[in-house]
């Protein structure tokens, strides 16, 4: 993976593709145009996008249409590039909310893959989700993910941990929300229900050492995320394979959601007639259903905790 810097240099305050400066956003395209270069000779596989400064703290300071637009038109043009070249490599977009911007463009996975779907070169354009940014805005960041993973686009992950919505804290992966990092493992190593399978990206942490660690603790710092992860990952696949867990999977109808709402071959004419789909329909009965996600979510704790083998 190869990413550039347009958010450190004071160049870059009021953006690099949605600089309201037109030299700025030129020199901007420049920068990643070459560093796009390098990642083709460096033979890298993903070029990572964090517009940390696209933004604006007063929404008097942008015409948010051409923003937009000049966004769009940044990141066409290096697809563009990358097409003509013909690098290896395709783009990850990292969406965060706020922080060092006020707000943010593309501050979520959603508003990531909206964008996207609006791009002349979208196909080769994707998402890098990190678990803190998505967190910072209460987000849930195993939700994301599958998002991105149904679209097609999660392209690279950026794990780390974050303690809700304060500032961006790039904790060890596992040191914030230790319930929401059991579940991202659980998806990406056993993937859905409905589609099992590991998840073929890369798993990368940006995480920050503290600042109370020194050499040694750097060291600390990169064994406990990786650490973290491959316990979590025997910890989701026990839990996967439990006997009493998919039992309760099955009785929650987990296995059932996979189902398609219109049988195959059936018409919405075919529906309307259905008189067991609406009029002859116990809604007493099923508004009294018991779904026992509590139990399901009890299992998933036992296993987390050790409690289950």
């Amino acid at each position: 993976m190869v990413t550039t810097n347009t958010f450190t240099e004071p160049i870059f305050k009021d953006g690099a593709f949605t600089s309201n400066d037109r030299g700025v956003r030129r020199y901007g395209l420049r920068k990643v145009l070459k560093n796009v270069d390098l990642a083709g000779e460096l033979g890298a596989k993903t070029f990572v996008m964090w517009g940390g400064r696209e933004g604006a703290e007063y929404d008097s300071a942008k015409d948010l249409l051409a923003a937009h637009q000049r966004y769009a038109e940044g990141v066409d043009t290096v697809a563009g590039y990358i097409k003509d070249k013909g690098y290896d490599l395709r783009i990850a977009i990292e969406p965060k909310p706020n922080e060092p911007r006020g707000n943010i463009f593309l501050p979520s996975i959603g508003h990531a893959l909206a964008f996207i779907n609006e791009l002349e070169n979208g196909d080769i354009v994707g998402i890098n989700p990190e678990t803190g940014h998505e967190q910072m805005a209460t987000l849930n960041y195993t939700h994301g993910l599958a998002q991105a993973l149904w679209a097609g686009k999660l392209f690279h992950i950026d794990l780390n941990g974050q303690h809700g919505p304060m500032y961006d804290q790039d904790l060890v992966f596992g040191h914030g929300d230790l319930i929401s990092a059991f579940f991202t493992v659980d998806l990406l190593e056993n993937g859905f229900p409905s589609k099992p399978g590991a998840y073929e990206g890369a798993r990368h942490f940006d995480y920050k050492p503290s600042r109370t660690e020194h050499l040694q603790g750097q060291w600390d710092s990169a064994i406990a995320n990786m650490d973290m992860y491959l316990m979590l990952k025997e910890r989701a696949q026990a839990f996967r394979a439990d006997p009493e867990v998919q039992e309760a999977m099955a009785y929650s109808g987990i296995d059932t959601l996979g189902e398609p709402t219109l049988g195959e071959g059936e018409t919405l004419e075919d529906l309307l007639s259905d008189r067991s789909a609406y009029e002859d329909f116990d809604v007493v009965a099923a508004g009294e259903r018991n779904y026992g996600f509590v139990k399901l979510q009890q299992l998933a704790m036992q296993h987390l905790l050790g409690f289950r083998a």
